[in-house]
């Protein structure tokens, strides 16, 4: 309980009775504008372009796995990515309802991420003050890395949105107390970890919550949420334990000193706003008060945990550690918020108080839109790194024939990608694959052993390949089939795109 008389500057950041009574005055409708204002925001980011960008290889595995057989997904998961079994299987869901389109693979994420921002509002509300959650809703809504992954076909959006209603919930229950309260924190802890695992370590700034509820006289909360976190953790055990086995598939993963220094900019979008956030986020924890036993260990430990055990686990990287953004806006509204109340004292004499605080807290948000706005643009592009496979099945549909057989090339699910990419066209053969993928329960193919054998019958090849550094298209290749391709046909065609090359190959 705060002891300051000075109630203007201390509202935002120190809750006590006089801001309960505060939040209390201005009923249910200041919270549904709360949610509301930042979800019409982020939708406005996050909404337009939607299928503009292409598929990415993580995407294009989030529509193989999820266009799959129910069968085949129990085999696929049996190997790999078991850890996305629900996402998967929700998707499976939706693509029969909504079509596998880019803007249809996005939109359930997209509305997750607007959702959450709305969710960002109404927690600053409830442990600060209205405009301290207003602003953090805001500014979340228009981080540039929330459009990129509000535009995005994995569950990471998800993830966001259930650790910031397992942290309301919480909240909640502790207020008042039931077993109800306690089953519904449990289901949102267990919908967290299937979002993403390392979405759990939000439940260091709970316990930090837990623990003060404690101090404070509650003699049973602890005991309830070491139940409710255990339930909800045990329905999350099986996955965790079965993709414990499957962890080498993220092995690539190997942590270096640029990815230290890069991080702030990885995981915002941009080093302004990154830089932006995370400097004010010092100083609010600084001014959080109590309520920095939460926002601290959320905004921090999760990033510091999967870098200390990165060689062994591999998961430090910024898309899964997106969770985390919601910390870091809260408590930047926190310091801008403080100092508009810091502020006000001076300008009352004026009559101005209230107008200039809430003066300083529209400029910021204001501002920081205006210099994030370049890089949510860029967040729409399509990536840097990934082959323009769009135009390669272009190419390839506007010119196959009957009877053409395609074959690929290169490191970067080629044979996948132009799945996708050809899925609603007539595709040339996949004269290589010898066992299918859905055979395989991977996302691979096995390739034909003996290449003249399954080129025999073809007078005509496609060849897509990622081999964009200034080697031949075929180098890399399986030795015979490369040595097979090179003597009995000639290119008769090539195109070169954005890392991809796409070659007609006729027999001579």
């Amino acid at each position: 309980m705060s002891t300051r008389t000075h109630a203007p500057a201390a509202e935002d950041t120190a809750p006590d009775g006089r801001a309960a009574r505060r939040r209390a005055a201005s009923g249910g409708g200041g919270a549904v504008l709360a949610f509301v204002l930042p979800t019409l925001t982020a939708l406005a980011c996050v909404l337009p372009g939607l299928g503009r960008r292409q598929p990415w290889r993580d995407e294009q595995a989030t529509w193989w796995a999820a266009t799959l057989s129910w069968h085949d997904l129990g085999l696929l998961i049996d190997h790999i990515d078991v850890v996305f079994t629900p996402y998967y299987a929700a998707m499976h869901l939706w693509i029969a309802v909504a079509g596998d389109s880019p803007a249809a693979l996005r939109l359930p994420g997209a509305l997750a991420m607007a959702g959450s921002a709305g969710l960002v509002a109404l927690l600053g509300r409830r442990i600060f003050a209205p405009r301290t959650g207003l602003l953090a809703g805001l500014l979340f809504a228009v981080v540039p890395a929330i459009t990129r992954y509000g535009q995005e076909a994995r569950p990471y959006a998800f993830a966001t949105l259930f650790a910031l209603l397992a942290t309301l919930l919480l909240l909640r229950v502790l207020d008042r107390p039931s077993l109800k309260g306690w089953t519904w924190y449990a289901l949102a802890v267990a919908a967290t970890g299937y979002g993403h695992l390392v979405a759990l370590t939000v439940l260091a700034g709970h316990l930090g919550l837990v623990v003060q509820a404690r101090r404070r006289g509650d003699r049973i909360a602890h005991y309830a949420f070491a139940a409710a976190a255990l339930l909800g953790l045990s329905a999350v055990f099986p996955v965790l334990a079965q993709g414990s086995g499957q962890s080498g598939q993220i092995a690539w993963n190997n942590t270096t000193a640029s990815d230290l220094t890069g991080y702030p900019q990885e995981l915002f979008g941009s080093w302004v706003t990154g830089g932006a956030v995370l400097c004010l986020g010092v100083l609010g924890l600084a001014v959080a008060g109590r309520h920095a036993a939460l926002l601290g260990p959320w905004a921090v430990l999760p990033p510091l945990l999967t870098l200390a055990t990165a060689d062994q686990l591999h998961l430090f990287l910024p898309r899964y550690l997106l969770f985390t953004i919601p910390a870091w806006t809260l408590l930047a509204a926190a310091a801008v918020t403080r100092l508009a109340g810091r502020l006000e004292p001076a300008a009352r004499r004026g009559g101005g108080a209230r107008a200039l605080g809430a003066l300083l807290v529209t400029a910021v948000a204001a501002a920081y839109a205006f210099a994030a706005w370049p890089a949510i643009g860029d967040a729409k592009k399509d990536l840097p790194q990934e082959p323009d496979y769009r135009a390669a099945a272009h190419v390839v549909a506007a010119g196959q024939r009957s009877g053409d057989g395609i074959v690929f090339n290169g490191g970067l699910s080629e044979r996948r990608a132009m799945a996708y990419e050809l899925r609603d066209r007539r595709a040339p053969k996949d004269v290589l694959m010898e066992w299918t993928p859905q055979q395989n329960g991977s996302y691979g193919a096995t390739e034909c052993g003996r290449p003249a054998r399954c080129l025999k019958e073809v007078d005509r090849l496609w060849l897509v390949s990622t081999i964009s550094d200034g080697r031949p298209p075929l180098a890399g290749m399986n030795a015979r089939t490369a040595a097979l391709l090179g003597t009995d046909f000639k290119a008769v065609r090539t195109v070169k795109l954005h890392r991809v090359t796409v070659q007609v190959l006729a027999r001579d």
